[in-house]
């Protein structure tokens, strides 16, 4: 593993999702340190960007969720360093990272994705229950692991749910709730050798998907690969691998859906630095095709690169 050279895997960071981070890159790390990898843990909460600068890493493994990690401002400041890392570049990181401009970008490409609202302000919830159907939920537009989620069934929770919500972020995602089936599916790749792996479904208790059962239950129920009909999944699959590369994703990611009773499924958001951790999805779907935590760490790794082409100096 000597041609990797020096790894670092950026892991911890200030978001509100720093705890599933550390548990991430703890697990990358010792994947990799495991295959003899020259792995070292870098936490950017207690480490700078000037100490990263001088760690002389060769590339690195971003295990960062949400903002400042997973936004595209490290990617932006790795690409500034020449430090080639893993997932996608810049500009597709902070448009996944935005849950409704990735709407809005689905839309243009004529994907299928709940209608929503984007609140600012409370002046927004005036008339919301008239906007959009009961039952709708509410999430910050910019944070992931269910951060600030909330389900509305009745419009007396509806100013309750916001503040939750606006907690995390200036920009609260209002989108119609859509019954049934939970589904996720990792794309790894990019352009055209982009894939993607076996479908996970999602079966939590009470159809409560929240941070305790992502990250800690056992009672959350996981069906890898989904138990649908082949033409259905062949559909999804290709549906994700479309989402992926309309955001312009790179490396590898992973796209939530929900199927209806209909049997039509429907975007929610794709992850451009998914969980890495002992109930995540990615290594999942990958062991689902005989791929161990250890080789999808390796593979990845592998993958590091810089995505913007230098400008010729004058």
């Amino acid at each position: 593993m000597k041609e990797l050279g020096k790894v670092g895997v950026l892991y911890g960071g200030i978001s509100a999702e720093r705890e599933v981070s550390l548990m991430s890159g703890a697990g990358v790390h010792q994947a990799l340190c495991d295959l003899g990898v020259d792995a070292h843990l870098f936490d950017t909460q207690e480490q700078s960007l000037a100490e990263l600068a001088q760690a002389g890493f060769d590339r690195v493994f971003i295990a960062l969720h949400g903002r400042y990690g997973e936004d595209g401002t490290l990617q932006g400041a790795l690409e500034l360093l020449h430090i080639p890392y893993t997932g996608s570049g810049p500009m597709a990181s902070a448009v996944a990272m935005d849950k409704v401009m990735t709407k809005r970008v689905w839309l243009q490409h004529g994907l299928p994705t709940p209608e929503f609202a984007v609140l600012t302000s409370e002046q927004d919830l005036v008339g919301l229950s008239d906007r959009l159907p009961m039952p709708f939920i509410m999430k910050p537009a910019h944070e992931g692991s269910t951060v600030g989620f909330s389900r509305i069934e009745q419009a007396d929770q509806i100013d309750a749910a916001y503040a939750v919500a606006a907690k995390f972020d200036t920009a609260v995602l209002a989108e119609r709730f859509i019954e049934g089936r939970e589904l996720t599916v990792p794309v790894i790749g990019t352009g055209d050798q982009a894939r993607a792996l076996p479908i996970i479904e999602i079966a939590a208790p009470d159809g409560n998907y929240d941070f305790e059962n992502k990250y800690y239950s056992n009672d959350t129920q996981y069906f890898c690969p989904a138990p649908l009909d082949q033409e259905l999944s062949d559909q999804i699959r290709e549906y994700a691998r479309l989402a992926y590369l309309a955001v312009g994703c790179e490396g590898w990611g992973r796209v939530d859906f929900m199927l209806d009773a209909e049997q039509k499924p429907w975007l929610l958001e794709v992850n451009t630095s998914p969980g890495m951790t002992s109930h995540s999805l990615v290594p999942m779907a990958a062991k689902a095709e005989g791929l161990s935590y250890e080789q999808l760490c390796l593979q990845l790794i592998q993958s590091a690169s810089l995505k913007l082409k230098a400008v010729a100096r004058l």
